[in-house]
């Protein structure tokens, strides 16, 4: 019955992947790019009305000067609003894009990501996603995999299997680990490429993303999940792809070096 499942799970992604991502990766895509637009500012907009925005001014001239080097070099496809970029008052050390051209990075990122080329890698890596169209991926994925199990689920109860609600919780589970949570992480590595090569386009170092990965690792203290659990590739296996990318993002780098004008986003006010 598992690998029924399965089978049946990649038979329709096969027939819905009609798609490709900027790297030329296959992909589904179930739903309505201006709904997931539309619901992107909408959460957006209510994040604003619960967090608290940082009134620095310095710190917003920054995020936004990063942000304007990096939007200047999108691709015009994924330019069809006008990007609204954030800055939270928040420890959190993270950043994110939606769909519908939002940006928000909170400030605690700002204290590992060193300077501005270290925080390129991070608003890179959250455009990225935005241009693959991760979020309408990952919804199609659990859409499908959802629909399997209910029906799995129907016909193991019309046929009264032995151990039906066991088997349930196996397949539930090994659907987890077995097939969102590598293409969660299949995502986060395709952003990170993506980020890359947009940080290299802009005018920021791309070498610095091996270093911001590095302090990410430093500030989680060592305290991870397996990667085979995580929705997250491990520092390591990100260093790795990065520096394998390396060779085509300086080559890059060097010829938006050769052009002048680098960005120069100075730094952040008083975290």
């Amino acid at each position: 019955m598992r690998k029924f499942l399965l089978l049946a799970i990649v038979a329709v992604l096969i027939l819905a992947a009609c798609a490709q991502s900027p790297t030329g990766r296959r992909q589904i895509m179930l739903f309505n790019e201006n709904q997931l637009s539309s619901m992107g500012a909408q959460t957006f907009d209510q994040m604003k009305e619960e967090l608290t925005i940082s009134t620095d001014r310095q710190t917003q001239r920054y995020v936004q000067c990063i942000a304007d080097a990096l939007l200047k070099v999108t691709p015009e496809q994924y330019m069809g609003n006008v990007w609204e970029v954030v800055v939270f008052a928040d420890d959190q050390v993270n950043a994110f894009a939606l769909p519908g051209g939002k940006i928000g990075v909170y400030t605690g990122l700002l204290k590992v990501a060193e300077n501005q080329h270290q925080l390129a890698a991070v608003m890179g890596h959250e455009i990225g996603h935005v241009m693959a169209g991760h979020a309408n991926e990952r919804l199609s994925r659990s859409q499908l995999v959802h629909t399997g199990l209910a029906l799995t689920d129907a016909a193991t109860r019309a046929a009264n299997v032995r151990f039906q609600q066991e088997m349930m919780a196996g397949l539930g589970l090994g659907s987890q680990v077995g097939l969102l949570l590598p293409f969660s992480r299949e995502h986060e590595s395709e952003a990170d490429i993506i980020g890359l090569d947009l940080m290299a386009q802009a005018g920021f170092n791309p070498e610095q993303a091996v270093d911001l990965w590095r302090n990410m690792a430093a500030a989680s203290g060592g305290q991870r999940s397996p990667e085979l659990l995580s929705s997250h590739p491990v520092p390591e296996n990100r260093i790795r792809a990065l520096q394998q990318r390396m060779p085509q993002a300086s080559a890059t780098y060097q010829q938006r070096r050769a052009q002048g004008n680098l960005p120069n986003c100075g730094s952040p006010g008083p975290l």
